[in-house]
C-alpha cells in the first residue's frame, strides 16, 4: 500500500480545501479521538465554534469486522446533543464503523450530524452508499499526520538548567 507522510503545511492546505465546502453552520462540534482532535480544534477555531466535544469510541479486533459491537469509551450525554446541528470530525474516512457509529448516535440523541474528514478513502468504505458531507481529498494511501510521527522526550532539556542572559 502506498504510503504518504504528511506535514503540517500540506495539513493548512487540506483544511484551507475543507473549509469553503463547510456552508451550514453548527453550533456544536464532535471530534473523534484521537484522529479528530487536531483537525477539529483547527476547524472549531476556524469556524468559530464554542461548544466542542469529544467521542471515544473501540472496535474489537477481529475479522468478522461488521459483527463487532463498539464500546463507547466517552461520549457526550443525549442533553448536550438534543437539537444542535453537530459537525463531526475526524482525520480519514475509512472503514467508516467508527464515524457511522458516533453519527447515529448523535442522531438517536435528537442533533442533526454531518461529517467532515481531511481525507476519503470510498475505496476501504464499509458502508458504500454513504460518504462524508465534507472531506479535502480522496485518496486510495495509508496516511501518516504530522501529530503521529514519534516523538521523544530523550533530547528534551529542563528550562531551569538553561543559562540565563
Amino acid at each position: 500500500m502506498r504510503q504518504e507522510v504528511l506535514t503540517w503545511t500540506e495539513v493548512d492546505k487540506l483544511i484551507d480545501e475543507l473549509l469553503p465546502q463547510i456552508r451550514n453552520s453548527f453550533d456544536s462540534m464532535l471530534m473523534i479521538t484521537r484522529g479528530g482532535l487536531v483537525p477539529g480544534g483547527i476547524l472549531a477555531e476556524a469556524l468559530d465554534i464554542k461548544h466542542v466535544l469529544t467521542a471515544a469510541v473501540r472496535f474489537p479486533a477481529f475479522e468478522e469486522k461488521m459483527l463487532a459491537w463498539p464500546t463507547f469509551l466517552q461520549f457526550p450525554e443525549d442533553e448536550l446533543l438534543r437539537d444542535r446541528r453537530v459537525l463531526i470530525v475526524d482525520d480519514v474516512w475509512g472503514s467508516a464503523r467508527t464515524i457511522n457509529t458516533v453519527r447515529g448516535r448523535v442522531e438517536s440523541a435528537g442533533a442533526y450530524p454531518q461529517v467532515a474528514v481531511l481525507h476519503y478513502k470510498p475505496a476501504e468504505s464499509l458502508f458504500k452508499t454513504k460518504k462524508p458531507d465534507y472531506f479535502a481529498a480522496v485518496t486510495d494511501a495509508f496516511i501518516v499526520y504530522p501529530w503521529e510521527t514519534k516523538r521523544s522526550t530523550f533530547d528534551t532539556r529542563l528550562l531551569e538548567n538553561a543559562p540565563m542572559g
